[in-house]
């Protein structure tokens, strides 16, 4: 990385290069052999977080096309594709998606198409393999595979570890072991099953430094605030419908209306109506808004067209007065959304 920038100390030119916006990096490597070290160094990315130039960007995969993630900017309303997730299973869905240490990573699920090793049809096996995409360097990697083949299960980040929990094994088989990774070790553990499993998807989100496993349809949730201690089990009686964490905040779309939910109270915030027909999108936080990502408009009685959608609409709860606007659509996905994720780096 010598000689970066022309009369400037290597430090203070790699500082320079890190208040660039990330998705300049490419355009930049091509200027030089050791401009394209220093882009692809970490050596840029702890400079990024010292002065403060990280960027939050969301990862987004949906049925349409097969396997292909995009990012999205939020501070220049961009998308950016990936290259496609490199995967022998095709049509991956119901997998887990976080995450940490600055890279994507992608876990487990299943398919609607033949499983190799059986012959079923039924779209029911589950794989353990693990895929982890490096926006710096552009690249996906697979990584040590999950201990259990598992699909709809709960995955979240505890304290820079990744938590599996739950889901469906082969042949629809419900399990309740629990997992966690390492990924600078590249390792799994075990770690305490849940108390109890059922013959449902599970979700998880993190709530003041806590993992929060969501059965559907059931109003019990099971927290694990540290791996030694294992899992309880609270009924917050929180509402069913897609949720987002917004600042610690818990917000939950049910009966066309976002609620802000805290324990058992919860309060309206604003009407959502609007995707009463739209169903399979994404719903997620960054910094103080809402998005809804994708989806399709289901039929009616009246038309029975199934539409896929690209739209993005961004709801500000950080104001007195929330308000919904709409940002620039997905440019090559579309449809039912099969992971979103953020992404800091």
């Amino acid at each position: 990385m010598s000689g970066l920038i022309e009369g400037l100390p290597d430090a203070v030119a790699l500082r320079c290069l890190a208040r660039v916006p990330f998705y300049r990096y490419p355009k930049l490597e091509i200027v030089s052999h050791s401009w394209r070290a220093a882009i692809r160094s970490p050596e840029l990315f702890k400079a990024r977080q010292e002065i403060g130039s990280t960027e939050e960007l969301l990862c987004v995969c949906a049925f349409d096309p097969e396997n292909l993630w995009q990012m999205y900017d939020p501070l220049r309303d961009l998308w950016i594709t990936l290259p496609v997730l490199p995967s022998k299973v095709r049509h991956l869905a119901h997998f887990g998606v976080v995450s940490t240490g600055g890279k994507l990573f992608v876990l487990g699920g299943g398919s609607e198409d033949v499983d190799p090793l059986t012959g079923d049809q039924d779209g029911s096996f589950a794989t353990n393999e693990v895929w982890s995409y490096d926006p710096v360097v552009r690249r996906w990697a697979q990584r040590a595979s999950m201990i259990l083949p598992r699909a709809m299960f709960a995955c979240c980040v505890l304290k820079g570890k990744i938590i599996v929990a739950g889901g469906f094994t082969s042949c629809r088989k419900s399990i309740s072991q629990a997992e966690m990774y390492d990924h600078e070790k590249d390792v799994w553990i075990p770690i305490p099953d849940l108390h109890c499993t059922h013959n449902s998807a599970c979700t998880g989100l993190v709530i003041g430094g806590k993992v929060h496993v969501l059965h559907k349809g059931l109003s019990k949730v099971q927290v694990l605030d540290n791996v030694c201690s294992g899992w309880t089990v609270e009924d917050y009686g929180w509402l069913q419908g897609p949720m987002a964490v917004v600042q610690g905040a818990l917000y939950v779309m049910s009966h066309g209306l976002i609620f802000k939910q805290e324990k058992e109270v919860r309060k309206v915030v604003t009407s959502s109506s609007e995707f009463r027909r739209r169903i399979g999108f994404a719903m997620t936080g960054v910094r103080d808004e809402i998005y809804v990502i994708g989806g399709v408009i289901g039929p009616d009685r009246f038309n029975w067209d199934i539409k896929p959608m690209s739209d993005v609409d961004i709801l500000t709860v950080g104001g007195d007065r929330p308000t919904w606007r709409q940002a620039a659509p997905m440019t090559m996905c579309r449809g039912t959304i099969f992971g979103c994720t953020q992404l800091r780096i």
